[in-house]
């Protein structure tokens, strides 16, 4: 399954079209909490299960989505943060719960 439109809602959420007519929307705090990059995910190892991030402006927005190969999609943020690439199966996962 492939997106066939993604789109930033509002700086607040992203929207993902599929191949299947599945529409998704997840919110950019909730991406950018559960990254799956190795540096954010080793900080997550580390904290504690009620530890609560806080982003400031720049971290939550979007500057660029990237398509990485066939499988997934890369976003920078405007921190300059850039390392995460997220699988699609991840996107449908996030975009349920």
């Amino acid at each position: 399954m492939q997106p066939v439109q993604i789109k930033i809602v509002e700086d607040r959420d992203i929207y993902i079209k599929w191949s299947d007519n599945y529409e998704s929307l997840i919110n950019l705090i909730k991406m950018r909490k559960l990254c799956p990059c190795a540096t954010c995910a080793s900080e997550r190892e580390v904290q504690s299960k009620t530890y609560i991030p806080l982003f400031a402006g720049d971290q939550i927005k979007v500057k660029s989505i990237n398509q990485v190969g066939s499988y997934a999609i890369s976003i920078c943020w405007k921190d300059g943060h850039n390392t995460g690439i997220f699988e699609y199966p991840f996107l449908k996962y996030l975009a349920e719960k």
